[in-house]
């Protein structure tokens, strides 16, 4: 006798299909939802990022016997510090520089069309607009080296606050999320709290290391293209300093601007800034970026090259800035579970 019996597999499945499917329907209202919840996400992911950033530094002081709150308010200090000056010092020398930056890209592309018989018209169009609007929109903000408070909305300004009472709040509390996690890791699995304390020391070592290098970058460039003669030395410092974000990218951008602004300029100074990056892109690269990130960190430049060319595919600007943070934590992970990956494979050929 055949027996009626439902198909449990059949009718999960075209409920799934159907959820999906409504879900695509709805997407509008999801990604509304989606996009109020990042908003609100977002001030509290970015103040916790740059306390978990910045706390080593505070743990320093203290174990050199300073108090912590002292320690705290040197390290917010600082930060207010670098970033009152950076405003008010060097944000007027940098729309100059920026203004004489782009000016030279435009003359050496005119050069290029009228020796090489090149049509370059279009781009030098393009890159003068583009230039323009990005001057206007600076200058909308700054004016004389301070921030124009009456030009930036009161949302923005709000959000700025709100980060950095939230980074204040983090930053003090930072040692009692970090044991509360600790003791929560232990209850649940002590596999699980050494692999998150293994991405976490990969994490401090590469944040410790990033902040030196960009700092270092910054006065490098900053000072040797200063002795050259080159009048977008401090520009191209700054450039130097967060090219470090795009991994190899960055520097080999900012070596090509300087080249072309310098060619520009005069063929002697194109020379000199020519041996300047040659000599000092080897400088860091087998000599200062060993001795900061020493042995630890060392990602493969393959890895590297095609995490960031993924990473801009999928998620533009951000994806490129992350890329190299996410690669090491992806070779972190397979070294830790290395011995569960080969006794899965031995099972499998056993099998």
């Amino acid at each position: 006798m055949i027996k009626n019996k439902i198909d449990f597999k059949l009718v999960n499945t075209a409920i799934l299909v159907f959820t999906i499917y409504l879900i695509y329907q709805t997407k509008d209202f999801w990604f509304g939802i989606a996009s109020t919840i990042f908003k609100i996400v977002f001030p509290f992911f970015i103040a916790f990022v740059m306390a978990y950033a910045l706390y080593p530094l505070v743990r320093k002081l203290m174990d050199k016997k300073v108090p912590k709150a002292l320690a705290i308010f040197i390290v917010v200090f600082v930060i207010l510090l670098v970033l009152a000056v950076l405003i008010s010092l060097i944000t007027p020398l940098l729309i100059g520089q920026t203004r004489s930056l782009f000016d030279g890209i435009v003359t050496f592309l005119k050069e290029l069309s009228i020796n090489y018989n090149i049509n370059f018209k279009d781009v030098q169009d393009t890159l003068s607009l583009s230039f323009n609007n990005i001057l206007e929109k600076l200058g909308t903000y700054i004016s004389n080296g301070a921030i124009n408070v009456i030009s930036v909305s009161l949302d923005y300004i709000s959000k700025i606050f709100i980060i950095f009472a939230l980074f204040v709040y983090f930053l003090s509390d930072m040692d009692k999320i970090r044991e509360f996690l600790k003791e929560y890791l232990h209850m649940k699995s002590e596999k699980m709290f050494n692999y998150v304390k293994a991405l976490d020391d990969e994490m401090v070592k590469y944040l410790s290391g990033f902040m030196k290098i960009v700092l270092i970058s910054f006065f490098e460039y900053s000072i040797v293209y200063t002795i050259i003669g080159h009048p977008d030395a401090i520009l191209l410092g700054g450039l130097a300093a967060f090219g470090n974000l795009i991994p190899y990218f960055g520097g080999i951008i900012t070596n090509i601007i300087a080249a072309i602004t310098s060619f520009v300029i005069s063929p002697a100074l194109f020379i000199k800034t020519c041996i300047v990056f040659m000599i000092f892109s080897a400088i860091d690269g087998y000599v200062i970026n060993p001795l900061v990130y020493g042995k630890t960190n060392r990602v493969h430049p393959l890895i590297v090259i095609s995490s960031v060319f993924i990473g801009g595919i999928l998620f533009g600007i951000v994806g490129i800035v992350i890329s190299l943070p996410l690669s090491i934590l992806i070779i972190a992970s397979i070294k830790y579970f290395k011995s569960d990956l080969i006794e899965i494979k031995e099972k499998r050929l056993k099998k």
